[in-house]
């Protein structure tokens, strides 16, 4: 009777939290929009204030004549090797301390999220992007006083929570508000869609404001964070009861029931090592395609570091100032907006069939076909850009790129396949404590591909400036998506 009346509670509160979804949907969309376009604002920027503190050293020591009266120097003649190679290296270095702080710290900001609550984890979150902004200005400001050298410590309060803890949190929430697969996957596509609104509007809003003030931008993404500390407020559903929505709050970003069973013991300086060997237990507990789908993460992440290249490659090997390439950026992110929210969306539609059973087993089987479409399509496009000669040809590549942008939608879909996450007995899956520790492993083995690639892509860039090769990172992405197609043939879903 206990046990079935423990079951009964999990259900009327699994009822209570998504009784208004679309509520709660939305105010996550909310979130990753503002989140998501201050850190789209801040690429060009950051670009050019380190480009141009380069480029007046290296023409002070070679050319004076090129600079102004006023310090000021002409964005064309900083396009030199001399000068692109040492944007290469303290761009990845900037974005490798990010991902490394985010990294590392991910499994015990998981247990700050448990004593504090979910809300308190997007608050603090939002801490270490306001100081990267805020140091970059200071940073622009007073040039003559602070040495580059100084910006790295921009990343240092990644310790605080990145884009890993973030995007977990994100995606676990929008994976409880259903138990529809095509829902699900809609959601999915929502989320993608918002990245992409973001891509659209972003770089060319970053480099309409900068040919006005260079700083600018900088300044609009910290009010765009400031923006989104009152809206985390609204980020729990309403119609919960307060004490359910309390003992939500306390679940842990990463929950099993190993952990919580230790969690009675654990302090924030238990050894970060225990908590990798939950992990551990928890991936061999899974089936063998949970296993290939995370090294599918992986190499996917990993291949697309190398689209954080795209501004300095397109600004490099065409000659365009940053605003430029700031505007083709944008014009490439319509087609991943139109792919997310019209074409994917309407296919996953057209899939579902009244009966949920039949639905259920075709969104699986769906999701791993258009995931292998979407992997051939990235290998077509990254090789397109590398062989780009003309901007003219780059355009169509740009674009043909964009349409592998869907792949997330399929991949995270398959995490809620019972071939991939079957039931446990032991945990609810009407509850988020199986949720969220799934899609905490998935972030964090995409952070893992990120945390290799930017070193990696920005080495691969510095090489090709050197030889003249710029293609070269292109080329090994598309190698990385044809790994990712193997390892993802190996899967198979009932």
């Amino acid at each position: 009777m206990d046990t079935e009346q423990d079951t009964e509670d999990v259900s009327m509160r699994g009822v209570r939290r998504r009784a208004h979804p679309k509520r709660a949907i939305l105010a996550l969309l909310a979130l990753l929009l503002l989140v998501n376009l201050a850190a789209s604002l801040y690429q060009l920027p950051v670009n050019r204030v380190i480009e141009r503190r380069f480029c007046r050293e290296y023409y002070s020591a070679h050319d004076p004549s090129v600079i102004d009266d006023h310090g000021n120097i002409d964005e064309e003649v900083c396009k030199i090797d001399a000068v692109q190679r040492r944007l290469a290296w303290l761009m990845g270095i900037m974005d490798t301390l990010w991902i490394v702080g985010d990294f590392i710290m991910t499994i015990p900001l998981s247990f700050v999220t448990e004593k504090y609550g979910r809300r308190t984890g997007l608050w603090l979150n939002i801490v270490p992007r306001l100081f990267m902004l805020g140091w970059t200005v200071v940073i622009g400001y007073f040039e003559e006083s602070l040495p580059l050298k100084a910006l790295v410590a921009g990343p240092a309060l990644s310790v605080l929570g990145g884009d890993c803890v973030f995007n977990s949190i994100v995606y676990s929430l929008a994976a409880s508000l259903t138990d529809d697969n095509v829902v699900r996957a809609t959601y999915f596509s929502w989320t993608n869609a918002v990245s992409y609104v973001v891509t659209f509007i972003g770089p060319g809003l970053a480099g309409a404001t900068m040919t006005l003030n260079l700083l600018l931008p900088l300044w609009i993404c910290i009010c765009l964070l400031l923006l989104a500390i009152p809206l985390i407020t609204l980020i729990e559903d309403p119609a919960r009861m307060p004490s359910e929505a309390e003992d939500e709050q306390r679940r842990p970003l990463i929950s099993s029931p190993t952990l919580k069973a230790q969690t009675s013991k654990a302090s924030l300086f238990t050894p970060v090592t225990e908590r990798i060997r939950t992990l551990h237990s928890i991936i061999r507990s899974h089936p063998r395609n949970f296993a290939l789908l995370l090294v599918s993460f992986f190499l996917t992440s990993l291949a697309s570091s190398d689209t954080k290249l795209l501004a300095q490659y397109i600004s490099k090997r065409y000659h365009w100032l940053f605003a430029w390439a700031g505007y083709l950026l944008s014009t490439k992110a319509i087609v991943n907006f139109t792919l997310l929210t019209v074409v994917i969306p309407g296919i996953l539609r057209s899939r579902s069939t009244s009966d949920p059973s039949q639905s259920r087993s075709l969104s699986d089987k769906d999701n791993v076909r258009y995931a292998r479409i979407c992997l051939a399509v990235s290998v077509l496009g990254a090789l397109a850009i590398a062989s780009s000669v003309t901007v003219w040809l780059l355009i169509p590549s740009l674009l043909l790129y964009s349409l592998g942008a869907a792949l997330p939608v399929f991949t995270l879909g398959l995490l809620k396949s019972p071939s991939i996450s079957p039931k446990d007995s032991d945990e609810p899956t009407s509850s988020t404590g199986a949720e969220t520790h799934i899609f905490s492993i998935v972030m964090m083995v995409k952070t893992l591909g990120s945390l290799v690639g930017a070193p990696l892509m920005a080495t691969l860039w510095v090489r090709g400036i050197a030889t003249g090769a710029l293609g070269v990172p292109y080329l090994v992405s598309a190698a990385l998506y044809v790994t990712a197609i193997i390892v993802f043939a190996g899967m198979r879903v009932r």
